[in-house]
C-alpha cells in the first residue's frame, strides 16, 4: 500500500534524524508497519555524540527563546495546533501504519494532540510567580523560571501525544527540548513533531529530535547541559532514568507502567459494567499504562459478567487497522511483546485460570483474550501484560475488593463501576491510585489536569496542567531593597 499524503512523506525524513535542519542520523533502521511487516521508509538514529551535540545545540538557543515576550512563543504553540488539526488525517494514517492504531484510537490521538499545542499557548500568559510576605522595606519575590534543557522520553504505544504532552509545556514556558522519540514510532513521535514546530516558526536549535536506543537515552539523561527529564514508559526503565537523574541531581518527571484495576460492586448495571471493562482492557491492543489489567467482580455479578464479556469478544474485530477500517484491536508493536504477552496468557493458565476466550495470536495480531478465575498469585494478576488480555478475579466483600484492588506495587490508574455513589465514597481515600474514577473505565486522560501515578507507577502527578509548572519551571527567590542595608561589620 501506498503512502498517502504530502505533508510529511518519507522523501521529507528518509534517514534522518532532526533538530530543526534535518540532521542526517549516525545509524538507520527500517519504519515497519507492524500489521504487515511492508517497509515504510527509514529513519536515523542518533549515538551518544549525536545527543550531546543536540544538547549542546539546545542550550545555546535556549536563553533567547526564554527572553521572548510570552505572546511570541505562545504564537508559535498555536500555530503548531492549528497545523496539528489541519494534518490530523496525514498524521492519524502514520499512527495507524506505524503504530498499529486503530483508526478510532489514531483520530483521538491527533486530536488531542493539537489539543494539547493549543492548551500550551495559553502557559506564557499564567501567573509566573507570586509576592511573599517581607519586612524592613525588601520587596520578596517567587517567580518561576525555565530550567533550560528538557529531555523528553515518550514511549510507542501513544507516541504522539505522549511526547507532544511534555513538548508543547517545556517549550512555552521558554525552554529548549531535546526529544528522544522510541525507534518503533520515529516517524509519529518524531518526525511528525518536527514537521509541525518548523513549520510553526520555531526558531531553530531549540527542538531536536533524535531517535535513539537505550544509549541514547542514557547520554540525554547524563549530559549535564539537560536540567531535567520527562520520562513515559515502563516501571523498570523509569527505574533507571530516576537512578541516573538522581545521580546528575536533574529534576524527573517520571510516569510509568500500571496494572489498574477495575472495581465491578454487585450494584453495577451489568451492560455498562461490561462495556467500561471491554473499552479498558482492549483499547490498543492493551498497549496503554491506563490499561485495565485486572477486573476485579463481586459475586453476585461474576458468573453473568464473565458470560457478558466473552460474548462481546466474539464481536471484537482484531487484525490490520489500516486494510481494515473497524478493526479495533490491531497488531502488538513487535514479536518480543507478542511473545511476552503469550506467555504470561498460558502461565496464568498453568497456575489455574479459566482461558475463557481468545488465547491464540496470528502474526503480531494478538486475540482478544479473556482469562477468568485468576487468584491472586497468579502471574496475569501481577504482571503488567501490555496486549489484549481482559483478566477477571471474583470477589465477596468490599472490603476483599479494596484489598485486591490495592494488591500490587503499581498505583496508577483506577476504576468503580456502581450504581451507588455513596458507596464508593465511603471507601474512596483507601484506594491506592495517581488517578481514581468513579463510573469509569481506567483509561481516561485530559491535557489540563495533572496526571501520574504512585508507588512502582511514578513519582506523582508529575505532567499535565498545574504540574506542567513543576516539571518544567524552577523557583527563584528574588529581593529588592531601596537601596543597600548597612550591615554591622
Amino acid at each position: 500500500m501506498e503512502i498517502q499524503g504530502d505533508w510529511l512523506p518519507p522523501t521529507l525524513w528518509h534517514a534522518k534524524v532532526f533538530d530543526g535542519r534535518w540532521v542526517a542520523g549516525s545509524d538507520v533502521v527500517d519504519v515497519v508497519e507492524p500489521a504487515t511487516g511492508q517497509r515504510l521508509g527509514q529513519i536515523g538514529l542518533a549515538d551518544a555524540a549525536a545527543v550531546g551535540r543536540a544538547c549542546a545545540a539546545a542550550a545555546a538557543a535556549q536563553p533567547a527563546w526564554a527572553a521572548l515576550p510570552g505572546e511570541q512563543r505562545a504564537d508559535v504553540l498555536r500555530r503548531a495546533g492549528e497545523l496539528a488539526r489541519a494534518h490530523a488525517g496525514e498524521i492519524a494514517m502514520w499512527l495507524t501504519r506505524e503504530a498499529g492504531s486503530s483508526r478510532a484510537k489514531a483520530a483521538v490521538e491527533a486530536a488531542i494532540t493539537a489539543t494539547a499545542l493549543l492548551e500550551a499557548s495559553q502557559l506564557p500568559s499564567g501567573s509566573q510567580g507570586e509576592v511573599l510576605p517581607s519586612s524592613g522595606g525588601r520587596m520578596s519575590l517567587a517567580r518561576r523560571r525555565p530550567v533550560g534543557v528538557v529531555g523528553v522520553i515518550p514511549p510507542f504505544n501513544f507516541p504522539l501525544y505522549l511526547a507532544v504532552r511534555a513538548v508543547a509545556p517545556a517549550l512555552a514556558l521558554g525552554n529548549a527540548v531535546v526529544l528522544k522519540p522510541d525507534p518503533r514510532t520515529a516517524v509519529c513521535g518524531g518526525a511528525v513533531i518536527a514537521r509541525l514546530f518548523e513549520q510553526a516558526g520555531l526558531p531553530a536549535g531549540l527542538l531536536q529530535v533524535l531517535p535513539g536506543d537505550g544509549a541514547a537515552g542514557a547520554a540525554l539523561t547524563a549530559d549535564p547541559q539537560v536540567a531535567a527529564i520527562q520520562f513515559t514508559g515502563s516501571t523498570a526503565a523509569g527505574r533507571k532514568v530516576g537512578e541516573a537523574c538522581g545521580r546528575h541531581l536533574k529534576k524527573v518527571s517520571l510516569e510509568l507502567g500500571g496494572k489498574n484495576p477495575l472495581l465491578v460492586l454487585d450494584d453495577a448495571d451489568l451492560e455498562l459494567a461490561v462495556n467500561n471493562a471491554a473499552w479498558g482492557s482492549f483499547l490498543h491492543q492493551g498497549q496503554i499504562c491506563m490499561a485495565t489489567g485486572r477486573i476485579l467482580v463481586q459475586r453476585g455479578l461474576y458468573d453473568a459478567f464473565v458470560d457478558r464479556l466473552v460474548a462481546k469478544v466474539a464481536q471484537i474485530r482484531a487484525g490490520d487497522p489500516w486494510a481494515d477500517p473497524q478493526v479495533l484491536v490491531g497488531p502488538l508493536i513487535n514479536a518480543a511483546q507478542r511473545d511476552h504477552c503469550h506467555r504470561i496468557v498460558q502461565a496464568a493458565v498453568s497456575a489455574g485460570a479459566t482461558l475463557a476466550a481468545g488465547g491464540q495470536y496470528q502474526g503480531l495480531v494478538y486475540q482478544p483474550t479473556v482469562l477468568a478465575g485468576v487468584a491472586a498469585d497468579n502471574p496475569a494478576f501481577g504482571e503488567e501484560i501490555f496486549g489484549p488480555v481482559a483478566v477477571v478475579t471474583p470477589f465477596d466483600t468490599d472490603e476483599q475488593g479494596i484489598a485486591l484492588a490495592n494488591d500490587n506495587e503499581y498505583g496508577l490508574s483506577l476504576g468503580v463501576i456502581t450504581g451507588n455513589i455513596g458507596r464508593v465514597l465511603a471507601f474512596a481515600d483507601r484506594l491506592q491510585a495517581g488517578l481514581l474514577h468513579i463510573n469509569d473505565q481506567t483509561v481516561a486522560d485530559d491535557v489540563i489536569q495533572p496526571f501520574g501515578g504512585v508507588r512502582a507507577s511514578g513519582n506523582g502527578s508529575s505532567i499535565g496542567g498545574p504540574a506542567n509548572w513543576e516539571a518544567f519551571t524552577q523557583w527563584q527567590w528574588l529581593t529588592i531593597k531601596p537601596q543597600p542595608t548597612a550591615y554591622p561589620i
